[in-house]
């Protein structure tokens, strides 16, 4: 088991930045990826970024160009860096874990950090 603790959520004005934080603790070796996710209301959760367990990156094209995430290996800690946030940013943010538990991947998911951009 991994548990996630979200943190750095709040209100921004529009064109501000941002930075959240996931703590991961439990099974930390078992962990191969670290992703973002939102939610934002009668939508569908989105990946907004993920970092492998070789470093390698992914982001949203809604998101590029505009965060960053980054691991932290030895705390096990995830980050994401969002700058130049836009009132569609505004969602409730997870982090996200998959984890290898020697027969399956598994994924756990945080409480989620609510967002919101103001214009």
């Amino acid at each position: 088991q991994v548990q996630l603790v979200e943190s750095g959520g709040g209100l921004v004005q529009a064109g501000g930045s941002l930075r959240l934080s996931c703590a991961a603790s439990g099974s930390i070796s078992s962990i191969k990826t670290m992703a973002w996710y939102r939610q934002a209301p009668g939508k569908q959760r989105e990946l907004v970024a993920r970092v492998g367990s070789d470093g390698s990156t992914r982001y949203a094209d809604s998101v590029k160009g505009r965060c960053t995430i980054s691991r932290d290996y030895g705390k096990n800690t995830l980050t994401l860096q969002m700058n130049s946030v836009k009132p569609e940013d505004t969602a409730v943010y997870y982090c996200n874990v998959e984890r290898w538990d020697g027969t399956y991947y598994r994924n756990s998911w945080g409480q989620g950090t609510q967002v919101t951009v103001s214009s």
